[in-house]
């Protein structure tokens, strides 16, 4: 159900590691071999500057710190390394997953993120997204957005901000955003909240719209879900060089009936760029612009402007990150269809963390529902 390609963590660190080293130079050759014995791990030179270094696990920390240390910059950079469990030549799967040692040092770093992700220890939370003039008593859910939540080996919540910046550099980003994802529709789903559900994706993560993305949209339609009550919410905007990319993802959950947000519009030009050319369902505004707007009318002239172009290209306005009355009251004078924030309500878990045989339950019983269906549209 789940695309292999992304879901799949490989595999680089075992009880005795052998490191095969194709490095740059000769230089960058003698460097190692010096580190290798000084420290005493195992090292044979394979063919033309390749070496093997067998390190046990408990060194493997501090072979890499050595490692980057005995190299300088550009040798570290351009060192390319895959790993083995045993000291045969390597085979094609391992010579698939040719890294770099930079690469390789932060996939080590980020052991965690792969044991979270394996053992899904992880969660999604929800905020409210409610209808403007909506009062905090008894406020109009339109959507909720779902939040990321992740956790270590001692069940300490890490900060998602710095578990994407790391799964980034450490080629889990693949994983990690579908991880997130799945999740969002599963803990959704679970929680039976209503209203739409706004789902944040990376689109760097997405290398072909088409076959990374069916399987989320399966995975909606197993769980009861309908294509409409879904809004993926593209973040890390400013980064998006590659348009033409961008718009095949936007046109593949378009196609599927899915709808489109784009986040933090009116932080840069790029984002205005952006709501001209992809004409996303909503928008939203960037929070610093939300911050004591109800105070600032360089801020009001501003979200005002931004409202009018999201209007003339049928956008609907969600100003997010409201923490008073105030902000609240003068985003729904100028305009804005929907508000978010601590104002209303701080994001939310809703039930207990999904267990993995929980988690192959919901699909087992789901499953023979869309079979039948299948037979029914054959018949």
């Amino acid at each position: 159900m789940w695309c292999a390609e992304c879901e799949s963590i490989d595999e680089y660190f075992y009880s005795n590691t052998y490191f095969w080293l194709f490095l740059p130079t000769s230089e960058a050759i003698n460097k190692v071999t010096k580190m290798a014995e000084y420290a005493k791990y195992p090292l044979e030179s394979v063919e033309h500057r390749c070496l093997r270094v067998q390190v046990e696990q408990s060194q493997t920390g501090n072979f890499l710190n050595q490692l980057n240390g005995c190299l300088d910059g550009p040798e570290f950079g351009g060192t390319k390394v895959t790993t083995s469990a045993q000291p045969s030549q390597l085979n094609i799967e391992e010579k698939s997953r040719m890294t770099t040692a930079e690469v390789l040092t932060r996939r080590y770093q980020a052991q965690w993120l792969a044991e979270a992700m394996n053992k899904h220890t992880y969660e999604s939370w929800f905020q409210p997204i409610v209808r403007a003039g909506s009062g905090v008593a008894d406020p109009s859910i339109f959507a909720h957005e779902s939040l990321f939540r992740i956790f270590d080996a001692h069940d300490s919540l890490i900060p998602s901000g710095f578990a994407f910046s790391l799964a980034e550099q450490s080629n889990l980003l693949f994983a990690l955003d579908l991880t997130a994802r799945r999740s969002a529709v599963e803990y959704f789903s679970r929680a039976k909240l209503k209203g739409k559900v706004f789902i944040n994706f990376n689109p760097s993560s997405i290398y072909d719209p088409a076959y990374c993305l069916r399987a989320t949209a399966s995975a909606i339609n197993e769980l009861g879900l309908k294509p409409a009550d879904v809004v993926f919410e593209i973040v890390e905007t400013h980064r998006a060089n590659d348009m033409n990319h961008l718009k095949g993802i936007l046109s593949f959950y378009r196609s599927s009936g899915f709808g489109v947000a784009l986040d933090d519009i009116g932080s840069g030009w790029s984002g205005l760029n952006l709501l001209e050319q992809l004409r996303p369902d909503y928008v939203k505004i960037d929070m610093e612009l939300i911050s004591g707007i109800n105070e600032n009318a360089y801020k009001q002239n501003i979200v005002k402007h931004l409202i009018q172009i999201a209007r003339k290209n049928r956008t609907e306005v969600i100003a997010e990150g409201i923490k008073t009355e105030a902000e609240a009251e003068m985003l729904t004078e100028l305009g804005a269809d929907y508000l978010q924030g601590y104002y209303f309500a701080k994001p939310k878990r809703y039930s207990d963390r999904i267990s993995t045989e929980e988690r192959e339950s919901i699909y087992q019983s789901t499953r023979h529902i869309e079979e039948a269906k299948k037979a029914h549209q054959l018949s």
